[in-house]
């Protein structure tokens, strides 16, 4: 196909069985178990060499199939699935990767990495998307708080979740995370023309009407819906299981209220968010001075990511 714009940074996200599945040998009659490495790195070779590349592996996928913004949008929470999300150069927008690795050393996480990832002293910040990984390992929410304590400001949104692993983090250094880490890895929104907003479905959102009232309240920060992303990060123990074998519930709710929108995200284990708005006149809601608290089990996190006006 000719590419008319090349990539500046991609996200893809795919779940294990797509990563470590099994693939048939030339020489071989028996299959053998692909590397999430080899296949992470075949990724990246189709991509120009400059570009930054965050892959990541979860437990089940939501995604809008290609062809257009207003397809809907499916939670497959079994069976092989993944996409990518290819971000160009886009004028007045930054975006980033970054990676902050568990010291086993060091209990007492380094801020001043914070300011080097620019997220700190960046007036343009707007969105930080967190993905947590091997969250399993001691010590790793204790991390994760180390991460996303000090970056819970009203003027930027925060969202993720914890995933499987990550595969790939910028073509450039191919830093990939040792079996026995843990950390956080993620992407920066910076830009003095994003707009954000985020709403936290919480465990009492279990059926059709208490789902689309979360995306009322999505609707209502009147974030733009022109060059706009959604994400939807939920729990594994959501989807159809938490709405009594009803399929596709979240996603479809988020749909009826944004017919035009595609919408990308991941099943996790753990959710990262809150309800929290962020334009350029910086009207945020009344929170008093008490931080919002953004770890969560057992939600979805709804994130809606306003890259401008195209010209």
């Amino acid at each position: 196909q000719k590419v008319h714009v090349l990539p500046q940074t991609v996200l893809y996200i795919a779940d294990a069985e797509t990563f470590s599945g099994h693939e048939e040998g030339h020489e071989q009659k028996k299959a053998r178990k692909r590397n999430s490495k080899e296949t992470a790195i075949a990724l990246e070779k189709l991509l120009p060499k400059r570009c930054q590349v965050l892959g990541l592996v979860t437990p089940g996928i939501v995604v809008t199939p290609m062809g257009s913004s207003s397809n809907q949008p499916q939670e497959i929470e079994e069976g092989e699935a993944g996409f990518a999300l290819l971000f160009p150069k886009i004028d007045g927008v930054k975006i980033h990767t970054f990676h902050f690795s568990k010291d086993l050393k060091n209990r007492v996480f380094d801020e001043s990495k914070f300011a080097e990832a620019g997220l700190k002293n960046n007036p343009d910040l707007r969105v930080v998307l967190l993905f947590g990984y091997n969250s399993w390992k001691s010590g790793a929410t204790r991390f994760l708080h180390q991460i996303v304590n000090p970056l819970n400001e009203k003027s930027i949104i925060l969202a993720g979740g914890q995933v499987e692993s990550f595969t790939s983090l910028t073509s450039e250094n191919n830093n990939a995370q040792p079996g026995d880490a843990c950390g956080v890895v993620g992407l920066a929104f910076s830009g003095p023309q994003i707009q954000s907003a985020t709403v936290l479905l919480d465990q009492d959102v279990a059926d059709e009407r208490t789902a689309e009232a979360a995306m009322q309240r999505l609707k209502a920060a009147n974030i733009p819906e022109r060059n706009t992303i959604g994400f939807m990060f939920a729990c594994v123990g959501r989807g159809y299981r938490h709405y009594k074998t009803k399929r596709n519930m979240e996603a479809d709710a988020f749909r009826k209220f944004f017919p035009n929108v595609p919408l990308f995200g991941f099943f996790g284990h753990g959710e990262i968010g809150c309800d929290r708005i962020v334009t350029g006149n910086f009207v945020l809601r009344e929170c008093n001075d008490i931080k919002d608290d953004l770890l969560h089990g057992y939600t979805t996190v709804m994130t809606l990511i306003h890259l401008g006006s195209t010209k």
